[in-house]
């Protein structure tokens, strides 16, 4: 069953996500998905995608980017795009609700890990920012390590404590993934405004 118009919500972050297109359904992994982020929400960490490219187009509202150092502020019309092994991290600013296409290629196994971590957030298994216990997020990065890694710290201390004390966290129950958590019952007309950003082939244009 396509999980288009499926909504996850976020309580501590202040995401909410309806799907646009189901990468484990699209041909090229394409993750699509209309963001809206409350006023004070920003994901919950800087990060970097080892072997993903987003992009982003802000439909309403401002966000405010970190990527590779630089930051900005984009507001409707404005876009960004983030090149696999680039630090960022991304906030909302003001009063307004932010609104953003977010584009992933591939996001088949994103996917997997940000439902995943919305589903733990919703469930109270995470700290105030949004995070994980440190194994649990050292058993998610072990499995995920090309989909996500956190910026601090360094990548190759990270990965290898992340296989040290990935087995642990598994022994203790813990999983990279959690089915329960990957597809939602709530499900919406996904925002015209937020489709007609997306070409035929699901992917958002105003890229070269």
């Amino acid at each position: 069953m396509s999980r288009v118009g499926q909504v996850f919500d976020n309580p501590v972050t202040g995401e909410r996500v309806v799907l646009l297109t189901d990468p484990f359904e699209h041909p090229d992994r394409v993750l699509a998905a209309h963001l809206t982020v409350a006023p004070g929400g920003r994901v919950a960490m800087a990060h970097i995608h080892p072997a993903v490219r987003e992009r982003f187009h802000v439909l309403g509202g401002k966000v405010g980017f970190l990527v590779d150092g630089q930051e900005v502020t984009l507001g409707p019309g404005e876009a960004a795009e983030v090149l696999p092994g680039v630090v960022h991290d991304w906030w909302q600013i003001g009063d307004e609700d932010a609104s953003v296409v977010v584009e992933a290629v591939p996001g088949d196994r994103l996917s997997e890990f940000i439902t995943s971590i919305f589903g733990l957030c919703r469930d109270g298994k995470v700290n105030r920012e949004g995070v994980p216990h440190p194994l649990q997020i050292m058993v998610m990065v072990n499995e995920y390590k090309e989909e996500m890694i956190l910026a601090k710290p360094p990548p190759s201390i990270q990965k290898a404590l992340a296989a040290v004390l990935s087995p642990i966290g598994r022994l203790r129950g813990l999983k990279p993934s959690y089915p329960e958590y990957i597809t939602s019952t709530e499900v919406v007309t996904p925002n015209p405004d937020a489709l007609a950003l997306l070409d035929e082939e699901g992917r958002l244009t105003g890229f070269e």
